[in-house]
């Protein structure tokens, strides 16, 4: 049986991109069709300066709103990064097997790393290596399907380069994963600046929707949207990517595609309501079961709880193999 992994980095509230992007995908489709883990990334939290206290509360909040969107513990595996040590054990197999070249081509380090440096600050260890902790997640459970979004396929394509590796040199030990990307909606961009991808972590929050805002916020964000000085409405990314994104968005609530659905409209002020409204009534749902959850953090606290037990034992055999193959003493 196909096995995917996937998960979920607490490093701001969640939001409508992660929900049409991944959410949505991984309780409709996911974990119905394979054997699934689906994982709050918290050591990935660590890599940048943080708040130890928001860290475990956006974990929680994670877990929760992975919960809500309808994610079932009796048919997928949902659980904590840290609660399973074979990841932190086998990241550091992956960085024996891992080149610095490879690890400072990675986007999300020289971007970051850029930014640092401009503001003349240093960054963290962690950023450069986390890659091979990416890996490790992967790797550990001998996926064969990573689902990600188009940003995070260079981290799979490393996974896969890495398991390569190590399969040539100290004997076939990983399965060799590969990403899959979702449909349409699955990159979300920023309301206000539809070039970027709605991200949790942004200091400007005015163009993001959260899955836990409430429906007259949502409602603002989006009559806010950017659009552009062009006559009528019309699909083209490219040219009015703040109209595109708007149509998008109607098109994951509705199911109808973007391009039918601007033959439907005159005007941004009615496309702007009804992607408002849509939008509310998709997350309605999810908020309302949110709550119920919040209530009750000792289900919650369960679900983690035999979620990791199940993927430590799924990944240990796995990391054992991986410590055995690369030349390290078994334990007395």
């Amino acid at each position: 049986m196909t096995r995917i992994f996937s998960g979920i980095k607490p490093t701001g509230h969640l939001t409508l991109g992660n929900y049409l992007g991944a959410l949505r995908r991984w309780a409709e489709e996911d974990q119905h069709r394979a054997d699934a883990l689906f994982c709050v990334v918290d050591l990935h939290a660590l890599t940048v300066d943080h708040d130890p206290a928001r860290v475990r509360r956006l974990s929680r909040q994670a877990a929760s709103l992975m919960l809500a969107a309808g994610l079932d513990p009796q048919v997928c595996t949902v659980f904590a990064q840290s609660h399973v040590d074979e990841h932190a054990r086998l990241s550091y197999l992956l960085e024996c097997v891992a080149t610095d070249g490879e690890m400072r081509r990675m986007i999300q380090y020289k971007e970051k790393s850029v930014r640092a440096q401009a503001a003349g600050q240093s960054v963290r260890l962690s950023l450069l290596t986390y890659p091979a902790l990416m890996a490790a997640d992967i790797l550990a459970y001998r996926a064969d399907e990573v689902p990600v979004g188009d940003d995070q396929t260079q981290h799979v394509e490393l996974s896969r380069d890495l398991a390569e590796r190590f399969n040539q040199r100290y004997g076939h030990t990983f399965v060799i994963p590969k990403a899959t990307p979702p449909a349409v909606a699955a990159r979300v961009m920023d309301l206000q600046d539809p070039t970027s991808k709605m991200g949790k972590s942004h200091e400007a929050t005015a163009g993001i929707v959260y899955l836990l805002d409430e429906p007259e916020v949502i409602s603002k964000k989006v009559m806010r949207a950017v659009t552009d000085s062009a006559d009528g409405v019309a699909y083209d990314r490219a040219e009015r990517p703040g109209v595109a994104n708007l149509l998008e968005i109607l098109s994951a609530c509705t199911g109808k595609e973007p391009e039918v659905l601007a033959d439907s409209y005159d005007g941004y002020g009615t496309l702007k309501r009804d992607t408002a409204e849509a939008v509310v009534e998709l997350l309605r749902p999810l908020q309302t079961r949110h709550a119920e959850l919040s209530a009750d953090p000792s289900y919650v606290d369960g679900v983690l709880r035999e979620g990791a037990a199940k993927a430590r034992a799924l990944a240990r055999p796995t990391v054992d193999a991986a410590y055995r193959a690369i030349g390290l003493l078994p334990p007395a």
